[in-house]
């Protein structure tokens, strides 16, 4: 894999760059779909790639592992063939995972023996069979095998999340390097920064991850219960750290004005279910605000869902027939709030790397939060 900064904001860290991999290129900023199972709900390929325009999606080890399990996924030739997606994919490490399993899983010097969601029978991943899982899932960017704290974990609990975490990393990069990908083409491996929200603790993960010199690297555990400002503050101890040359990943995060916020304090990439689920429950983002389609005050608004919408149900469907399909349960309308929510988050990491190269991004951005807070 390789990265090119291509521009950088005159007035913030805010950056443009350019990730290379096997399967294709990558502007940064980018929003990365959450393709959890293999597929990004409610959404065709096609229509990911070609109205959506998403560059990366994400696959998930945890759930992918599960079912439909890694000896149909290496008769398939990898993700890549088996769900038709032609560009780079991203798989977690199945770490966020394991850690929402509180009462289903038990945390050894080995690894983390769990119990599977779906008919209780028992598991293990160690770093070396999460690298192993995830050279079969075949992603183009794989991530290390960590333990993710909770926003609220106490300093004693975050030091020895965070030894485990450093020596699972080793552990992985060792494996990694041992191993090759299954399918003829080239992985990366991207390290995770974790530390909760203790500077000196977030200083001392981004100084390991930056000494191991990997293709890329990754900021996790936030946006799991800390305040805002606390998760702004530790991606800003960070990001002083990281290489430069190297893209950072910002697992998880979130809302259109985390993300901006997090473009300004030098983050490339990110990934959210947010688009995608809060759309499912009728809520849409649009550069205007938030919509809640289920209000009666969209009844009859005849109006498309977004004027200069970025994806192609905005110029078909209105408000009220939005509306009406939600109130109905008709699944269309899981669909199309779906593609408009993504195709918005798309927009705007391509707005801002616009705004970035023209070298008024923190001007754009200041108004554009304001917009894209608003509830409508």
């Amino acid at each position: 894999m390789d990265f090119k900064l291509q521009h950088t904001d005159g007035l913030s860290k805010a950056r443009a760059g350019l990730i290379t991999t096997d399967h294709g290129q990558i502007e940064t900023p980018i929003f990365m779909p959450v393709g959890t199972q293999g597929a990004v709900k409610a959404v065709h390929m096609p229509e990911l790639e070609n109205d959506i325009k998403a560059e990366i999606i994400l696959g998930n080890t945890y759930h992918l592992y599960l079912r439909p399990g890694l000896e149909i996924l290496r008769q398939a030739g990898g993700l890549h063939k088996f769900n038709s997606w032609n560009k780079p994919i991203l798989t977690d490490s199945g770490g966020f995972q394991v850690f929402s399993l509180a009462e289903n899983r038990k945390l050894t010097e080995e690894g983390a023996i769990f119990r599977s969601h779906i008919d209780g029978s028992k598991h293990i991943f160690t770093p070396e069979s999460v690298m192993d899982i995830e050279r079969t899932i075949g992603a183009d960017i794989m991530m290390a095998f960590d333990e993710c704290t909770p926003g609220d974990a106490d300093y004693a609990y975050a030091k020895k999340s965070l030894d485990l975490t450093e020596r699972w990393l080793d552990r992985c990069i060792k494996r990694f390097n041992k191993t090759e990908c299954e399918y003829g083409y080239k992985q990366a491996l991207f390290p995770i920064v974790q530390g909760c929200v203790y500077p000196d603790l977030r200083i001392r993960a981004a100084e390991n991850v930056a000494s191991k010199g990997a293709d890329g690297n990754a900021i996790g555990g936030l946006a799991v219960g800390e305040p805002t400002e606390k998760m702004y503050e530790m991606i800003e101890v960070v990001n002083e750290i990281l290489p430069a040359d190297k893209p950072r990943y910002l697992m998880g995060v979130g809302t259109p004005a985390n993300i901006l916020e997090a473009i300004e304090r030098g983050v490339d990439m990110f990934d959210c279910i947010m688009p995608t689920r809060n759309g499912r429950n009728g809520q849409l983002f649009t550069r205007n605000g938030i919509m809640n389609m289920r209000n009666k005050k969209w009844a009859n608004d005849f109006s498309l869902l977004e004027e200069n919408g970025a994806s192609f149900v905005d110029t078909l469907y209105s408000k009220a027939y939005l509306r009406h399909l939600f109130i109905t349960n008709e699944i269309l309308g899981l669909q199309i709030a779906s593609i408009h929510n993504l195709a918005f988050y798309l927009w705007l990491v391509k707005e801002a790397r616009q705004h970035i190269i023209m070298g008024d991004f923190s001007i754009w951005k200041k108004s554009m939060i304001e917009n894209v807070s608003r509830r409508l």
